[in-house]
């Protein structure tokens, strides 16, 4: 590559997201790729890389593709061309509300971890409890 464009495999090993999955997020308009080789294979840019990143960070937040779509939007005309105090206010505003939504969601699944983690605590705690219980058969320890 040129230097600034990479292939799509490149960057599926820079995101570490499938070929299908970002041609998935291509077709739903998330991110489209900078430019074409001469045969035609997609090239993206760092610029893009980024794109994908924010997109698997929304992910398993539960965010939908719509509003991967408009968070997308408002930082693209928040890093765009100009904008009146109100647009950017707006914009910004935007942003915030996915902010506190992203940070509602972490919330929730550090209780669902916590949970988990007390599970995976208790089933080693009945395994350990179970095997120290278990009567050794004759000649196991040879």
């Amino acid at each position: 590559m040129d230097g600034e464009h990479m292939q799509i495999g490149e960057v599926a090993a820079r995101t570490e997201l499938s070929l299908r999955t970002i041609r998935h997020y291509e077709d739903a308009g998330l991110v489209v790729p900078s430019a074409r080789s001469q045969g035609g294979f997609r090239l993206y840019t760092e610029r893009d890389v980024e794109r994908l990143m924010v997109i698997r960070r929304m992910k398993p937040l539960g965010f939908t593709l719509d509003q991967m779509r408009d968070l997308l939007d408002a930082t693209d005309r928040l890093d765009g061309g100009p904008l009146t105090h109100g647009e950017r206010a707006a914009l910004l505003e935007r942003v915030r509300g996915y902010e506190r939504e992203a940070a509602e969601q972490v919330a929730r699944l550090r209780v669902q971890l916590a949970r988990a983690e007390e599970f995976a605590r208790a089933l080693r705690e009945r395994g350990g409890a179970e095997h120290r219980r278990r009567p050794r058969a004759a000649g196991a320890d040879r």
